[in-house]
C-alpha cells in the first residue's frame, strides 16, 4: 500500500512543481513536473499489479504464460 502512496504523493507533487514551472516561464522546472507526474502514475500502476497478482495468482499466472507463449512465437 505504501507504493501506491508514494506514487500519489509523487504524481501530485509533479503536478505542482509543472504548474509552478509554468507561472514563472520555467520550461525546465514544467518538464520536470511532468517527469515526476509520469513516474508517480507508473508507481501507482506497479502497486495496483501487485495488488491484483496477490488477489489473483492463477490469472496471473496464466496470462504470464500466455505472453510469454506469444513473445517467444513472435521472436523464434
Amino acid at each position: 500500500m505504501s507504493e501506491k502512496i508514494e506514487g500519489m504523493a509523487r504524481d501530485l507533487g509533479g503536478r505542482v512543481q509543472e504548474a509552478a514551472g509554468a507561472a514563472i516561464g520555467d520550461t525546465r522546472m514544467q518538464a520536470q513536473g511532468m517527469y515526476n507526474q509520469a513516474a508517480g502514475q507508473a508507481q501507482e500502476q506497479v502497486a495496483r499489479l501487485g495488488e491484483v497478482i496477490r488477489d489473483q495468482p492463477l490469472t496471473a499466472a496464466l496470462v504470464a504464460l500466455g505472453l510469454g507463449y506469444i513473445l517467444g512465437r513472435l521472436t523464434a
